[in-house]
């Protein structure tokens, strides 16, 4: 649908302006003046307004292309593809927000997570001062790869009082809380998740394991073996077992 709404309105400003420069070039014809020169400078000039329209909208629709490209490559796992095309995208039109979120993207999939924190002054801006949530949690990604754990608990702790249903931010909090070896916390923070959804395999594994590295095997075993009463796919259940027979050793 954004495809669809996107041609029609590029095709109906190119039209727009096709139909408004023979306007204009019909009205100079018909002008009466005395001074040639004065007749080819008004030709000069909606020749020129033409063109710098021409090229303005010709930038759009390469803006769009890359874009869209950008988040194909991001589909097929190409990642210095949708790097560039992104990169292209924001180059040609700096104030499309959508733009700057796939560049963003297509950093923090490539790891460059010093890079990606860099553009949150620009994404902020153009979101009018203040992120969603999505992109909040992004850029609190990086700060977490980065080792920046008192500003990865900071930040979720803001988001999770937005909005209490939104997982992601738990599981990183308790994260960056077992990274600090703060395992009472992670446990608060894992097992919130598992409140609200119950068959979260990054919560059961992250209490799992803050249970582990706080020394309590059992309470980590007990965690896996809970696992059974739901309808987990049997690529995670291999993965419980073996992280099981890890913990049992």
């Amino acid at each position: 649908m954004e495809i669809i709404r996107f041609i029609f309105w590029e095709a109906a400003k190119v039209l727009g302006l096709a139909f408004l420069g023979l306007l204009s070039a019909k009205a100079v014809a018909n002008l009466s003046l005395r001074r040639v020169w004065i007749k080819s400078a008004l030709y000069a000039l909606v020749l020129g307004l033409a063109a710098g329209g021409a090229w303005y909208a010709g930038n759009d629709i390469a803006a769009e292309v890359y874009f869209w490209s950008c988040n194909s490559n991001l589909g097929r796992g190409e990642l210095a593809k949708a790097y560039s095309n992104a990169l292209r995208a924001v180059a040609l039109r700096p104030g499309g927000l959508d733009y700057w979120r796939a560049l963003v993207q297509s950093k923090v999939r490539l790891r460059q997570f010093q890079s990606a924190l860099d553009d949150e002054v620009p994404l902020r801006a153009l979101s009018g001062g203040s992120l969603d949530e999505v992109d909040e949690y992004q850029f609190t990604l990086c700060s977490f790869f980065l080792g920046q754990y008192d500003q990865v608990v900071a930040t979720t702790l803001r988001l999770i009082r937005q909005n209490p249903s939104y997982a992601a931010p738990y599981i990183l909090q308790g994260l960056a809380y077992i990274a600090e070896r703060k395992f009472p916390e992670a446990e608060q923070s894992f097992l919130a998740v598992l409140q609200i959804f119950p068959s979260h395999q990054t919560a059961v594994e992250g209490l799992a394991r803050a249970y582990f590295l706080a020394g309590d095997r059992q309470r980590a075993l007990a965690v896996l073996e809970e696992t059974a009463k739901y309808p987990f796919p049997a690529v995670v259940r291999q993965r419980f077992e073996a992280l099981k027979g890890l913990y049992d050793q």
